[in-house]
């Protein structure tokens, strides 16, 4: 239990898939970027929950980035069914976080989202 407020402790640890992606402005890109980016996260929902492999919680906008992000119990097996997805997007750089818990495992960025 959680003393200062107390909450049970979540059972297993939730790991995540944060995506973020340079936009063209400073601000909350072009509305194709933005449809883009929408269109993306249709689809990696769809893939996610066919795999049953977390959830896509959704986007950020704002200072000239997007940010994506995914939660469920395993980060690499999320960014599996994310990756063909993440890929498309047109925007550079990007860079991606799989956290394990409270600590990142793996950081891939670059042009192609070097795995």
């Amino acid at each position: 239990m959680d003393t200062l407020f107390d909450l049970p402790e979540p059972e297993t640890p939730e790991e995540a898939v944060i995506a973020r992606y340079r936009l063209s402005d400073d601000q909350y890109g072009s509305p194709a970027e933005r449809e883009a980016t929408f269109a993306a996260e249709r689809a990696m929902t769809a893939a996610v929950e066919a795999a049953e492999v977390g959830e896509v919680d959704g986007n950020e906008f704002g200072g000239g980035e997007v940010v994506l992000y995914a939660y469920g119990a395993d980060a690499a097996a999320l960014f599996k069914v994310m990756e063909p997805t993440l890929r498309g997007l047109p925007f550079r750089p990007a860079h991606v976080v799989l956290r394990q818990g409270s600590r990142v495992t793996e950081s891939r960025e670059g042009p192609d989202i070097h795995c």
